[in-house]
C-alpha cells in the first residue's frame, strides 16, 4: 500500500475529512489532498504531523504488526487545534476517537475570551469546568456554570462559551458525541 492510500484509509476509519485533518495536522487541506492521491511526497516533519493527527506514529504506521487498542493517553498525544480564536486554547485529548465518534477537548479561556459560535449540529455535549466560572450561551439563553460543576444539551442551537472573568483564566473539558 503506498503512503498516501495508507493516511486516507487511517483518515476514514477514524471519522474525518481532510479539512479536519489538515486543521489537527496544522497543513492545507491541498496538500492533505495531494498526499492522499500519492501526488506528493510528505516531508517526515509533516508526515509525523498528520500520524499524530491521526493518533499514531511512524513506528506504528510503518510496522507490519497488528494494532494494539490504545487505552492511556498522555499530555503527548493530545493535538492541539491551531485554528482557535486568541485567547482561547484547545487540545484534543483523544486522536483515535472512532467508533465512539466522540471528541474530547480540553480549553483554557483567558480573561473576557469566548470560544468561536458554533452553529446547530447533531450529536450531545457535555462540559466540567475544571477551573474558574463560564458562561454557556445556547441562542438567547445564558448558563453559568462554576469549578466543579458541568453541562450537557442537545447542540440543535447556536453556541459558545465565554469566560466572563477580568482577570482568572477558565479551565474545562468539552466533549462532543457525534
Amino acid at each position: 500500500m503506498k503512503i498516501g492510500e495508507k493516511i486516507k484509509s487511517l483518515r476514514i476509519m477514524r471519522n474525518m475529512t481532510q479539512e479536519e485533518l489538515a486543521v489537527r495536522s496544522d497543513l492545507t487541506k491541498g496538500f492533505i489532498s495531494q498526499v492522499e492521491r500519492d501526488l506528493t511526497s510528505p516531508t517526515i516533519e509533516s508526515l509525523e504531523m498528520i500520524l499524530r493527527a491521526l493518533g499514531t506514529d511512524l513506528k506504528e504506521f510503518f510496522s507490519n504488526l497488528e494494532n494494539k487498542e490504545k487505552v492511556v493517553y498522555t499530555k503527548e498525544d493530545r493535538i492541539p487545534i491551531y485554528d482557535t480564536p486568541e485567547g482561547v486554547y484547545e487540545e484534543l485529548l483523544l486522536t483515535a476517537s472512532d467508533p465512539k465518534n466522540i471528541e474530547p477537548s480540553f480549553i483554557i479561556l483567558d480573561p473576557n475570551k469566548a470560544t468561536e459560535i458554533e452553529k446547530p449540529h447533531e450529536g450531545v455535549e457535555f462540559g466540567f469546568v475544571i477551573e474558574g466560572t463560564i458562561e454557556l450561551h445556547l441562542n438567547k439563553e445564558t448558563y453559568i456554570i462554576d469549578t466543579g460543576e458541568c453541562f450537557f444539551f442537545t447542540p440543535n442551537k447556536k453556541h459558545y462559551i465565554k469566560n466572563k472573568s477580568k482577570n482568572q483564566k477558565a479551565k474545562f473539558i468539552w466533549i462532543e458525541i457525534f
